[in-house]
């Protein structure tokens, strides 16, 4: 309702320090807090990244125009950048698009990918865990889009809802690729951060 991020970039910053809270360094390790084995593989997960943005931003955008059943208009309009013009523009984008690219990578990433898929991997294995963890994902970006507040009150929209869950359930399953091809959870920060990048150019100049 306030179209404020500030308070959840303080729970991203939780996120960034649950790790280092909850486990021990063998723990860290585990879940994948290391260096990646190549310091080129990160580059590709960003792109990976990004390219899976670009494809779901294309899929909404084709789907439902520039409508607010498109999730990425619904949440271009948490972002006051988006409607500035002029010269401006670039300066707001890059004041918008660093945070987005660090904040909820990391934080989403160690969560997600790491304590989450870490509390899974003993008893299903990795692909399994994958799964609980990509669900997880999935169901908290409701928040981001599904439930929305427009025009003074609560909306559900139920099949943009479900189309976006399951984005961010297959985007999921790429960020954990990204993990595996670097054997480090740095693969899956990076795609993350390379989607946020694309997104939040999409919102900026595409729509």
């Amino acid at each position: 309702m306030t179209r404020s991020y500030s308070i959840v970039m303080l729970v991203f910053l939780c996120m960034w320090f649950a790790p280092f809270i909850l486990l021990t360094k063998y723990g860290r390790k585990g879940i994948g807090i290391k260096r990646p084995s190549q310091w080129w593989r990160p580059i590709v997960s960003f792109i990976i990244g990004g390219l899976s943005c670009f494809i779901i931003f294309g899929l909404f955008l084709f789907l439902f125009d520039k409508s607010i059943e498109n999730a990425f208009v619904y949440i271009g309009g948490n972002n006051p950048g988006s409607s500035i013009t002029g010269d401006e523009k670039s300066l707001y984008f890059w004041i918008a698009v660093i945070p987005s690219m660090i904040f909820s990578p990391i934080g989403e990433e160690f969560l997600y990918r790491g304590i989450i898929h870490g509390s899974f991997v003993p008893k299903f294995g990795e692909m399994k865990a994958s799964v609980f963890d990509s669900l997880a994902f999935a169901l908290t970006h409701i928040a981001h889009f599904g439930i929305i507040y427009t025009l003074g009150t609560w909306q559900f929209l139920p099949i943009p809802a479900a189309l976006w869950v399951a984005s961010m359930f297959l985007v999921s399953q790429v960020f954990f690729r990204c993990k595996l091809f670097c054997s480090s959870i740095w693969g899956a920060v990076a795609a993350h951060s390379g989607f946020n990048f694309v997104m939040m150019y999409g919102i900026f100049y595409l729509l």
